[in-house]
């Protein structure tokens, strides 16, 4: 074997890593240069001969390294991206040296059975059926990709279809029903499904794009034959969470009168509620539907990429994303990762959840989502009292709506110049949304490390960027 120096790469690596990740608490949370100057620090000519890998690690090093958002500073409230627990982190760190192709069971058994644990532990902890199988995949994207690959199996072959081998063409009509305020991963997961985003019918949300149940029962009423809801556990703009209750009951009614149906759970940003007794009122009757996705890099804080997709029924899971070929060993008993995600080479991904769940433990999971509620409601509460803004959603998860309000009324021109100035600024990062044609400033809570004074800090720089863009 061609022996590698490993030990000057890393001379240069972990420094370089622990500097990183000790500084998250004071540095710049986005870089301040723009893509040309990026450009130009990384453009370097390709050699003929190429460099010593200590010499390019250590040029990443000063090449990117100025140029990197700190997602993990306890400051990072844009989009919905979570922070960086070091349980997942050290993991992260063992699975890129193992480098598994975590495919198959007998070429990697060790990293194979972690992500079994860990799929065990999650449907445990979200009180989800027991019988549930679990794939883990790239992120949201793939999870809603792979529950409705499942979905479309089960209520075609219900109906007495094999989409699996006989494709879509001639296949009984599926329904689909979708939310106003249904998430884009879902229409594009449609697409690749080969449904198309316009075939699906959109119903009614509340002010909280809540699904109207009435607007549901009136949908299933009017139709027939293999039917697939898709709702959703944290919306991204309000952090509402549907009526699973009703929605299962209303699909229980439609499946005995004799239409195929399944429903799924978009629930990317907030499936870890269902590990809080404190959220306990806004889950119940979760576990009663068909399949959930949700995204390991959020809530969990596992490093990306890292998306989990959940299914009541594993036949149909197993059935839309199985393969099978004759150079592969398979069939020996254990579980194989390939069986339940759409990918063939993978990077054992699962071993984070793995090392972050054991971790925290049960309370340390609830109290993770706790905490994020928590803070998300500290920010409305002083905002809201400022008198410089109004909260527009109902702050029931890590989710806040905010509409900074100006005496010319033009809002939209304060929230996109308080957002601006406070990322150039370099004290946080906040991403802004068009909520129902309003220009708002969204905030995400998803850092396990964001504590009160994170808040009360980026909350003081907000109001004085409030104030400098009001004029």
């Amino acid at each position: 074997m061609h022996r590698s120096d490993w030990r000057s790469v890393l001379a240069v690596a972990a420094p370089a890593a622990l500097e990183h990740l000790e500084s998250l608490p004071d540095r710049r949370v986005h870089p301040a240069a723009g893509y040309a100057e990026i450009r130009a620090a990384l453009d370097h000519a390709m050699t003929d001969i190429g460099l010593d890998p200590a010499q390019v690690v250590s040029d990443l090093v000063r090449d990117i390294g100025p140029y990197v958002t700190a997602h993990a500073s306890g400051r990072f409230f844009g989009f919905v991206i979570g922070g960086l627990h070091p349980a997942a982190w050290g993991a992260e760190l063992l699975v890129s040296t193992w480098d598994q192709n975590a495919g198959l069971f007998p070429p990697t058994p060790g990293v194979a059975v972690a992500e079994e644990l860990a799929g065990e532990w999650l449907v445990d902890l979200l009180q989800l059926p027991a019988e549930c199988s679990v794939g883990f995949v790239t992120g949201g994207q793939m999870a809603n990709f792979t529950c409705l690959a499942a979905a479309r199996d089960k209520v075609l072959r219900d109906a007495g279809w094999d989409v699996e081998a006989d494709g879509l063409t001639g296949a009984p009509a599926v329904t689909i029903l979708l939310k106003e305020g249904v998430h884009s991963t879902v229409p594009r997961a449609l697409r690749f499904l080969g449904f198309g985003e316009r075939a699906a019918v959109r119903l009614a949300c509340d002010d909280q794009d809540r699904l109207r149940p009435d607007a549901l029962e009136r949908a299933l009423s009017s139709i027939s034959g293999p039917t697939i809801v898709v709702i959703e556990a944290g919306n991204v703009n309000t952090g509402s969470f549907d009526d699973f209750d009703a929605v299962a009951d209303l699909a229980d009614a439609h499946r005995a009168a004799g239409s195929p149906t399944w429903v799924h759970v978009d629930s990317a940003v907030m499936l870890l509620a269902a590990a809080s007794p404190a959220m306990a009122r806004h889950t119940r009757g979760l576990s009663r539907l068909d399949s959930w996705s949700t995204d390991g890099h959020k809530l969990l804080n596992v490093a990306y990429d890292c998306g989990v997709a959940l299914c009541r029924e594993p036949a149909a899971h197993r059935a839309a994303m199985s393969v099978q070929a004759s150079y592969l060993e398979q069939g020996t008993g254990a579980r194989d990762a390939m069986d339940w995600n759409p990918e063939f080479s993978r990077r054992a991904r699962g071993v984070a959840v793995y090392a972050t769940l054991r971790a925290l433990g049960r309370s340390g999971v609830a109290d993770l989502v706790d905490r994020t509620v928590r803070l998300a409601q500290r920010f409305a509460e002083a905002l809201s009292a400022s008198g410089l803004a109004e909260i527009v959603n109902e702050v029931v998860a890590n989710q806040v709506l905010v509409r900074w309000l100006a005496p010319d009324g033009d809002t939209a021109r304060v929230a996109d110049a308080v957002m601006a100035g406070i990322r150039a600024e370099g004290t946080a990062f906040f991403s802004g949304t068009t909520y129902r044609g309003e220009r708002l400033m969204r905030i995400s809570v998803s850092d396990w490390a964001t504590d009160t004074d994170d808040v009360d800090r980026v909350v003081a720089a907000l109001l004085r960027h409030a104030e400098l863009a009001r004029g």
